[in-house]
C-alpha cells in the first residue's frame, strides 16, 4: 500500500445511480463504471476504509413513478431494487480489479447479497474490504441521501463524500446561470436556510446533529476522490 498521509481514515462515498450511466443514457455503462472503479481503487490503495451508498436513478426514481399514479411506497421499493442492481455491478467491476468488496442490503436477498448488519459491515471495513450499502434504509419515503447519512453515522466515518457531476455547491444552477457563485465552505444552517441542493433536508439535519462534515465534489475530475482524501481543497465543504 502507498504511504501517503491521508486526512481521513474511514469515509462514506455517496454515488447517484446516474453516475454509472453515460451522459443522456440509461442503465449502466460499463466504461463509466470502470472509471469510477479506478478512482476507488486508488483510494483503497492508500489504506482508507471505504463505504459506498449508491442510488438507483439510472433505472427509476420512486418519487417520479409515484407522481404518475403508482403507490409511493411501491415506487420507493422499486427504486431500492434498482440500487441493488447498481451495487452488484459496482462490486463486480471492483473485484475484477482485485479489490475485495461486499454488498450489504437493507432488504434481505440472501441469494445475491448479504443482509445489512452493522457489526458485519464494520468487520468488513476492518478487513480492508470496500462495503457497498444497497436498498437505501429499507424503508419507503426515505432517499438514498438519508440512507448515506444514516450509514455514515453507524459506521462512524470521518466524512461523507457527496460525488456529483459539478465541482461543488452553487447559489444557483451553473449550467443555466453564467454568474452562478460556487461556495468553498458552508455551514449546515446555510444549506438549510438557503435551500441549497446539497442533500435532502433530513440527510443534512442528521449530519448537522452528529457533526459529520460533507464534501461535495465532481466525481468525474481525475483523482478527485484521492485529492479529497489527502486533504486537498476540492469542491465545497459543509460543516
Amino acid at each position: 500500500m502507498e504511504k501517503n498521509k491521508t486526512k481521513y481514515k474511514r469515509v462514506l462515498i455517496k454515488l447517484s445511480g446516474e453516475a454509472l450511466m453515460e451522459e443522456g443514457g440509461h442503465g449502466i455503462s460499463l466504461e463509466v463504471t470502470r472509471k469510477i472503479v479506478e478512482e476507488l481503487k486508488a483510494v483503497h490503495a492508500l489504506g482508507v476504509q471505504i463505504c459506498v451508498v449508491i442510488g438507483g436513478g439510472n433505472f427509476l426514481r420512486g418519487t417520479k413513478f409515484s407522481a404518475h399514479g403508482i403507490d409511493r411506497a411501491t415506487a420507493d421499493y422499486m427504486g431500492m431494487l434498482a440500487t441493488i442492481m447498481n451495487a452488484m455491478a459496482l462490486q463486480n467491476a471492483l473485484e475484477q480489479t482485485d479489490v475485495p468488496t461486499r454488498v450489504l442490503s437493507a432488504i434481505s436477498m440472501h441469494q445475491l447479497v448479504e443482509p445489512y448488519i452493522k457489526r458485519r459491515a464494520v468487520r468488513h471495513l476492518e478487513k480492508n474490504r470496500i462495503v457497498i450499502f444497497a436498498a437505501g434504509t429499507g424503508n419507503p419515503y426515505f432517499t438514498t441521501d438519508t440512507a448515506a447519512s444514516l450509514r455514515a453515522m453507524e459506521m462512524d466515518v470521518d466524512v461523507l463524500l457527496k460525488a456529483t457531476k459539478v465541482d461543488g455547491v452553487y447559489d444557483k444552477d451553473p449550467k443555466v446561470h453564467a454568474d452562478a457563485k460556487r461556495f468553498t465552505e458552508l455551514t449546515f444552517l446555510d444549506v438549510l436556510n438557503k435551500g441549497l441542493q446539497v442533500m435532502d433536508s433530513t440527510a443534512i439535519s442528521l449530519c448537522m446533529d452528529n457533526k459529520l462534515p460533507i464534501v461535495v465534489f465532481n466525481l468525474f475530475e481525475e483523482n478527485n476522490i484521492k485529492n479529497v482524501i489527502l486533504g486537498n481543497t476540492i469542491g465545497t465543504t459543509v460543516s
